[in-house]
């Protein structure tokens, strides 16, 4: 549905002549529309100037108080439609089409009487903070649906992203040797299935160069042992390589039908020992295998799962499932009725930004002292432009000249004040 506003010159003549007129012209034919008076409070004019550049200013925030409404409306549907539930959006418990027939100046929350760039300054800022807030709920409640979506997928997924707390239960980690020192770490890697015989095969050389196993072979010279050539950055502890990970340690864990995870044991760190420069020592480095680790199981298209078992884990797993549930469904909730409420607030500003167009504009085409009728006409989608052109030959004056102006300006002209919206 459209909603079609027209402004005439009153010429002098009782406003009931224009109103006559008018509805004689959304009357004829197939063009039939129904029209209601719009009531145009009596603003503040102040100069020529500032009115046209407030009707420059006008059209722009205009197009975003709308974008605003728009926005809102869309996200409360969203919203609705996604819980199973119906949202009636109103302007104050009334339909927005029924709204706009009836409009009415709120003369206690938009004072006729200040001027019209703070008027429209104020109606602008206040739609601007909503868009902000819904802004800000918006992503909340995205990032809270992400945390949800993220914790349902690891619950319902196979190896390579299930939670572990719920998929490594008490039976299943009775069988699993665990090692946790100063010098091994258990770790899970989870694989594929179809790389599980591959895996199987090399997993002693995964991380092949990681590890520097070389150094002085004191068995062969054990008279040797100590002295100061064989230790420091007198010896090449990468002269020989190998994997992090300690034969025969892997285990399979569990499996699913995408998917298996193993329990691997791997060195965790490596000391490089200081060395001197001169006189100043260079103080020695520990190497974190873990992290290279990872990144060599990443290159193979494993996934290196941390995972510290907790018997409790499990049912505190599904407890924050639970609360997350509550709270995106809690967030769901209250940003539906923001938005049910904000709508009608939105509207109302956006209808005020449409009167105080009229008024401009009228004033503008009119001139002083204000003495013009406006009126809505409501026309199903499809009509407008038959509605349009009726109107164009009922009240306007000079065909040709429109013409003209609407090749030079490639834009639609009327010899009336004319403006056109969808609900």
């Amino acid at each position: 549905m459209s909603f079609i506003v027209a402004a005439i010159s009153n010429g002098g003549d009782a406003p009931e002549q224009a109103y006559r007129k008018m509805e004689d012209a959304g009357s004829s034919g197939r063009r039939s529309a129904e029209m209601f008076k719009l009531e145009v409070p009596s603003l503040m004019v102040g100069t020529l100037d500032s009115l046209m550049n407030l009707s420059d200013d006008l059209g722009k925030t205009d197009n975003i108080v709308e974008q605003i409404v728009r926005k809102i409306e869309k996200t409360g549907l969203d919203l609705a439609a996604s819980s199973g539930k119906k949202l009636e959006l109103t302007i104050g418990g009334v339909p927005s089409t029924r709204y706009v027939q009836q409009f009415a100046w709120d003369y206690a929350k938009y004072p006729n009487r200040r001027p019209l760039k703070e008027l429209v300054s104020l109606i602008g800022g206040g739609v601007a903070a909503m868009d902000e807030e819904l802004k800000q709920l918006g992503n909340s409640y995205a990032d809270k649906m992400a945390a949800l979506n993220d914790a349902q997928r690891r619950k319902g997924g196979n190896m390579m992203v299930a939670d572990l707390n719920d998929v490594l239960t008490e039976d299943v980690m009775r069988n699993v040797t665990i090692h946790d020192t100063e010098y091994l770490k258990t770790v899970f890697v989870a694989i594929p299935n179809q790389a599980k015989e591959a895996f199987e095969e090399n997993v002693e050389f995964l991380g092949a160069d990681l590890v520097g196993f070389g150094g002085p072979d004191w068995s062969r010279s054990p008279q040797q042992l100590g002295t100061a050539v064989k230790y420091g950055s007198l010896v090449d502890r990468h002269r020989k390589r190998g994997s992090p990970i300690v034969p025969g340690s892997a285990q399979m864990v569990k499996e699913d039908d995408d998917s298996c995870l193993y329990a691997v044991t791997i060195l965790k760190s490596q000391y490089e020992a200081g060395y001197y420069e001169g006189d100043e020592f260079i103080a020695g480095t520990t190497i974190d295998f873990e992290a290279k680790f990872e990144q060599e199981c990443r290159d193979k298209r494993f996934v290196l799962r941390p995972f510290s078992y907790d018997p409790s884990a499990a049912n505190s797993s599904a407890m924050r499932m639970e609360q997350l549930q509550v709270e995106t469904d809690s967030m769901r909730s209250g940003l539906m009725r923001w938005c049910k409420t904000h709508f009608g607030e939105a509207y109302v500003a956006w209808m005020h930004i449409k009167v105080i167009r009229v008024f401009v504009e009228s004033v503008l085409r009119y001139g002083l002292p204000v003495d013009f009728t406006a009126v809505l006409y409501k026309v199903d989608y499809g009509r407008d432009i038959e509605l349009t052109s009726a109107l164009d030959k009922a009240l306007g004056s000079s065909t040709e000249i429109a013409n003209t102006e609407k090749e030079a300006d490639e834009e639609e002209y009327h010899d009336f004040v004319y403006m056109k919206f969808d609900m």
